[in-house]
């Protein structure tokens, strides 16, 4: 019996390092267990400390999230062009450049922007998310980029929500990106708090066309916020 035992133990020690990284247990918030996969999660933290994310303002947990969701819709093939990667971090005040475009095949930050939420997701901080319509709240998640047009707002670009419950009536919803007077340096010298709007994650006018032609036709949106039923229901985060 203790040779079979010692026989046991020794053949766990031997096996190949990349299968044990793999299968490390943590335990996240609700105490369910979950496979951490540290080859992705080493990845995100050399492309974090790489872009030097840090210094533009993108939180390592913003990143990390995103990061772990893009890989996952390359993987599954969904992204038209997999080279950019669009974070909007509504964990931060609306009146910080909260809005991150980044080129992870060449490993540059194109642009950091102002971005709104929607006015019923709350003031300076967003804190209240839907996928409802007329709730003219933010709705969370992945979101693939898709054409663009012209519109009441301008020159504008649709979404695709990936994540039922969450976004997937941003179709419906005619949640896009669009330019809007109400958010900006120039707004802001005259208001104490960004506007907000209807649910779309608005940006300035005067970099509106710049970013639009930066992240469309197939590329990842990820609007992350802290809220625990979003991080742990998620379908993309967690399947």
């Amino acid at each position: 019996m203790r040779a079979h035992l010692l026989s046991i133990s020794f053949s766990f020690l031997f096996l190949p390092v990349r299968y044990l990284e793999r299968a490390s247990l943590v335990f996240p918030e609700g105490g369910k267990p979950a496979v951490v996969d540290s080859v992705t999660d080493n990845a995100a933290t050399r492309l974090y400390n790489e872009l030097q994310l840090s210094q533009v303002g993108l939180s390592k947990r913003a990143f990390d999230f995103a990061y772990k969701g893009y890989e996952k819709l390359i993987k599954r093939q969904k992204l038209g062009n997999p080279s950019i990667l669009t974070i909007c971090d509504l964990s931060q005040s609306s009146n910080r450049k909260r809005l991150y475009i980044l080129d992870l095949e060449q490993n540059r930050v194109l642009m950091t922007s102002y971005v709104a939420h929607g006015r019923g997701s709350g003031g300076e901080y967003a804190s209240r998310f839907s996928n409802s319509n007329r709730s003219h709240q933010t709705s969370l998640g992945f979101y693939i980029t898709s054409s663009t047009y012209c519109g009441e707002n301008g020159f504008s670009l649709r979404l695709k929500g990936l994540e039922p419950g969450f976004n997937d009536r941003a179709s419906q919803r005619s949640i896009v990106i669009h330019g809007a007077a109400y958010i900006g340096d120039e707004y802001l010298q005259s208001n104490k708090v960004m506007g907000r709007s209807y649910g779309c994650p608005a940006v300035p006018r005067d970099v509106c066309d710049e970013i639009i032609d930066l992240i469309k036709d197939g590329t990842c949106l990820f609007i992350y916020h802290p809220t625990k039923k979003y991080l742990q229901i998620s379908r993309i985060l967690n399947g």
